[in-house]
């Protein structure tokens, strides 16, 4: 069965990185925990048996030096998070995957026996979401293309998670969850670890 990663990311550049983190740290400050994040994320994926994904957010000639034969390279849709999601798991199954896990960069919870519990638990389940502590998600997993769970989602909200669930009971699709983790968002959201990086 064909499995696919894809990892959500953006190239750390000054200005682009954690903008609600710049907000109170400073764009310097930002742009060192989102390259902390990188190496996190690069981390707990490299050795993982499945085929990988770099979604990088713009067309850029810069691309993460983490090897091109262990990971791929394809660019965001320009849309909302919602419209970007669903091209790039399109763009997978397209390409015939049957099972596809999405993450961000931004998760330092993450790790990557979590990765493969939720492919894992995609076995015996149409989907399995990953919940944030902040009403979101860090990881989606699908077996199959599911639209509504891409349009009918108030984005960068609290209900995030909620609505996700409440869309995938109303379909009667099974699903299942990975552990509560935190995102890195904003400055109170840093482990000590992190906050190292600024003082």
């Amino acid at each position: 069965m064909k499995t696919a990663l894809i990892i959500f990311l953006k190239y750390p550049e000054l200005g682009r990185s954690k903008t609600r983190l710049a907000a109170t740290v400073g764009n310097e400050n930002a742009l060192k925990v989102y390259i902390e994040l990188l190496a996190h994320t690069n981390l707990i994926s490299k050795e993982l048996n499945f085929d990988k994904y770099l979604f990088y957010d713009k067309v850029t000639a810069h691309k993460m030096p983490w090897g091109d034969d262990i990971y791929h390279t394809a660019y965001q849709l320009e849309s909302d998070l919602g419209g970007r999601m669903q091209n790039a798991f399109e763009q997978l199954f397209d390409k015939g995957y049957e099972r596809i896990v999405i993450i961000g960069s931004d998760c330092y919870e993450l790790t990557q026996e979590i990765i493969e519990e939720a492919f894992n638990k995609l076995n015996s389940n149409k989907v399995v979401v990953g919940p944030a502590k902040d009403g979101g998600y860090y990881l989606l997993g699908l077996s199959q293309l599911i639209p509504q769970l891409f349009s009918d989602v108030a984005w960068s909200t609290e209900e995030v998670f909620s609505s996700t669930i409440k869309i995938l009971k109303s379909l009667n699709l099974s699903y299942d969850t990975t552990p509560i983790l935190s995102d890195i968002d904003t400055e109170d959201d840093l482990t000590e670890k992190l906050k190292l990086l600024i003082s």
